[in-house]
Parts: structure tokens; C-alpha cells; sequence
């Protein structure tokens, strides 16, 4: 389980009316429902994919006349997807932005104007120390979580006056599904002889080393709660020891020494 599965409990916990959202109904939902049902808790699962415009324009007016007003929405779809940039198919790369990116988008152009209306609401972008940090052969996944970076603190401005708060939650390394889930770009699986296969499989031991090394996806939830909670909510939230460590050294260091940082921490430096 992930982010998802423990921020749903979490806010469930906590009192919130919960909607806890899956692409496909019969996957993944049957152990939230059991622990709902179990703890008698406010939660519902419902179908809604973040990549088809209908389905999440069907969820938002399905939860508004259930409920009248959707007060707080966290962004957390999306996956990785790991290879080479000359590696990455252009069919690969639209689809990590699909999810990743236009995912948020389209589910923000459905609650925004309920929000703007109610004068209030929360809404909560999941996006990573990897949208602040960049490191190799994560490519796109980063382009996709600086994308939502750039637009959520823009937006921030212009929603502020209708009393909507955007709040950006940014955790390093999480144990998760995320991990199983990671995807390889199709070039350079179908490939032998990659010209970056040699330095990728440095920093596969790399990515391996730092599943090991993570934080419980309730940690994350713990943040979000606090986020949403709160009157006067943080934009940025970093989650995580790791997170944290990457952060402040990016601050402190000069361009150099990061970049030899990152490429220590990559695997490709002695």
C-alpha cells in the first residue's frame, strides 16, 4: 500500500468525510473498505481515473451531490518512470505526463470552481523532493513533478483571494508501491546495447539502495493532515529525513559540489 491508502485512513481517522479515489474498483480498494468498515469509519472508495476527463468530472459532481462541497482534494496519482532520456519513447513520455501532470490538472479545473464558489477550500499536490532535486535517468518523472511545482506556485497567487490554499507535499524516498510500480522506458528495455546501459545499471543499484532507505507512507499522511488542518497551512511540506538532508544541501552548497552530491549519491562517482 501507499500514500493514498494511509492519507485516506488518516483523514477518515481525523473526521473528514473521506472519498478515497482508485482507477479501477476491484484493485486495491477491497483492504480500505474492510478497515473502514471495521473501525466505522467516514469513507467511501469511488472509481475515478485521473487520465479521462469524464471520469473525473463524473466523481466531482457524484461527491458534490452527495455531500454539497468538496472542501480539501489531495493530488497523488502518478508513477515513475526510470531509463535514459534518449532511451525515452515520446509515447512514454506523454503518458508519465498524462498521469503525473495533466492528472492534477484535470481534477484542480473540476474542484476549483466548486471551491471559488464556497469561498474555501484545500487543494493538495503530491509531488517530491523530485521536484525540487533532480537526478539521472529520472528524467521525465521530474519534468512532470517540477511542471505541477511551477503551476501550483503560481496558482497559489491567484486563488488566495477566493480562499482556496494550494499546498505542495514533497517526500523523499517513501516504501510503497511506488517502487513495484516503476516503469523502464521501452527503448531501453527492448534494447541490448544502449549507449547509457553501462552508467543506468550503476544507478539501478543506486535506486535499488534507496528503496531500501524509506519512510513509512504514514509519515506522509501524518504531513498532509497537519497541512490540512491548519489555517494557515505551509506551501511546502518536505517529508522525510532524506528529503530534508537533500534540500538543505542544495541550499548550502555551490553548483559543483551538488552536482558532484548527485552524482555520488547516483552511483556514477567514486
Amino acid at each position: 500500500m501507499g500514500i493514498g491508502f494511509e492519507t485516506s485512513l488518516t483523514l477518515a481517522r481525523n473526521g473528514f468525510y473521506t472519498y478515497a479515489t482508485v482507477r479501477k474498483l476491484e484493485e486495491g480498494s477491497r483492504q480500505v473498505i474492510d478497515i473502514a468498515k471495521k473501525e466505522n469509519l467516514p469513507l467511501q472508495v469511488i472509481q475515478l481515473d485521473v487520465n479521462n476527463d469524464k471520469s473525473v468530472i463524473d466523481a466531482t459532481n457524484s461527491i458534490v451531490k452527495e455531500k454539497g462541497s468538496i472542501d480539501v482534494v489531495i493530488n497523488n496519482a502518478g508513477y515513475l518512470l526510470f531509463g535514459a532520456f534518449e532511451d525515452t519513447s515520446i509515447d512514454d513520455i506523454r503518458a508519465q505526463f498524462e498521469t503525473n501532470f495533466f492528472g492534477a490538472v484535470r481534477v484542480m479545473q473540476a474542484v476549483i470552481p466548486i471551491m471559488r464558489n464556497q469561498r474555501n477550500g484545500k487543494i493538495v499536490n503530491i509531488t517530491s523532493v523530485g521536484g525540487r532535486i533532480a537526478f539521472p535517468f529520472d528524467s521525465i518523472y521530474h519534468g512532470t513533478k517540477f511542471a505541477l511545482e511551477g503551476l501550483s506556485e503560481s496558482i497559489q497567487y491567484e486563488l488566495e483571494p477566493f480562499g482556496i490554499k494550494i499546498i505542495l507535499i514533497e517526500p523523499g524516498a517513501v516504501s510503497s508501491n511506488f517502487w513495484k510500480n516503476m516503469k523502464t522506458a521501452a527503448k531501453a528495455t527492448e534494447s541490448t546495447n544502449s549507449p547509457y546501459s553501462q552508467i543506468e545499471n550503476k544507478m539501478s543499484e543506486a535506486v535499488n539502495q534507496m528503496a531500501q532507505n524509506t519512510i513509512h507512507p504514514s509519515e506522509v499522511a501524518k504531513a498532509i493532515l497537519e497541512a490540512v488542518t491548519s489555517d494557515t497551512p505551509d506551501f511546502r511540506y518536505v517529508v522525510g529525513k532524506d528529503g530534508t538532508m537533500i534540500i538543505e544541501a542544495r541550499k548550502n552548497m555551490s553548483e559543483r559540489e551538488f552536482q558532484n552530491l548527485i552524482k555520488k549519491q547516483s552511483n556514477l562517482q567514486d
